[in-house]
């Protein structure tokens, strides 16, 4: 296991462990704030029954129903809280970090940036067009699978687009890309197969995107695949780290992503914040 796959499993354990010790706490507020209520409410008794009436006493059973009010807010704002964290009522998936920028070279040797991909959901993965399996974790299959399944998801007027960026440049020309383009069955309109400068390529996929790749000894690549769903604002959402990725996970991970953008404003969104300040992600 490589370092930063540990560094991953690290990360997830700490937001597990964040999740857990914040929903224990807010259950310690809870039980805590109840305690208050009760311990207030006995005192403003005590010290009702030790005053002589007068004629304020209206002023003062004003004052203790007005303390009864504030009370009340707060701890229906406490309860809600926890019931928030608790059932989850709203799910995201994580901000997780900015994806990178390119600009790289489609099948139809046209430029592609990265700047194409802003308010549209983007899946990309990593390959090359000499990957045959079972040599080689071949994710060709996968994608198009994934096209497939695009066909019976309701997006609404959000696009939902699929790219294949090619770490093997000397051998993957236009030609060659387009080519395997039409072997994988890649609808252009949806698919976009690319490459670009080597060193670019390293930053790209190696650097922004997390990915390890390399030349071995056969003249072919090692790599890790890995799919990458990043969002209409540039920010990288969730990764599968396999080369098989789940339909259905796929699909309700998309689902969530097109839930927040639908929801992006007005009170809806300040939900949709809090869900991510609460840190509700799916299991």
């Amino acid at each position: 296991m490589r370092v930063w796959h540990r560094g991953v499993l690290w990360l997830t354990l700490l937001s597990q462990m964040w999740r857990n010790a914040w929903r224990g706490l807010c259950v310690y507020a809870l039980a805590a704030s109840f305690s208050c209520i009760q311990f207030l409410q006995n005192a403003m008794t005590i010290s009702q029954n030790l005053v002589q009436p007068t004629g304020g006493a209206n002023h003062s059973k004003l004052t203790f129903r007005w303390w009864h009010i504030a009370l009340g807010v707060v701890a229906l704002a406490i309860v809600g809280l926890v019931l928030f964290v608790t059932i989850q009522p709203v799910q995201v998936l994580p901000r997780m970090t900015l994806a990178p920028g390119y600009a790289l070279v489609n099948q139809d040797g046209n430029l592609v940036t990265s700047e194409d991909a802003r308010g549209a959901l983007t899946l990309y993965n990593f390959t090359y067009t000499g990957c045959t399996a079972p040599d080689c974790p071949e994710t060709g299959a996968s994608m198009a699978a994934l096209q497939a399944r695009l066909q019976n998801i309701d997006t609404g007027d959000i696009p939902v687009h699929l790219v294949t960026i090619s770490f093997d440049p000397e051998h993957d020309t236009p030609a060659a890309l387009k080519a395997w383009a039409n072997a994988q069955g890649a609808d252009p309109a949806v698919w976009t197969v690319a490459t670009g400068d080597a060193t670019r390529l390293k930053n790209i996929i190696g650097g922004g995107f997390s990915t390890y790749y390399g030349a071995n000894e056969a003249g072919g690549w090692d790599f890790d695949p890995a799919f990458v769903l990043v969002d209409g604002n540039g920010i990288i959402r969730t990764k599968y780290r396999t080369a098989t990725p789940d339909p259905a996970l796929f699909e309700r991970d998309l689902g969530l992503v097109l839930a927040e953008v639908a929801n992006s404003s007005g009170a809806n969104k300040l939900a949709y914040d809090a869900a991510h300040l609460f840190l509700c992600y799916p299991e």
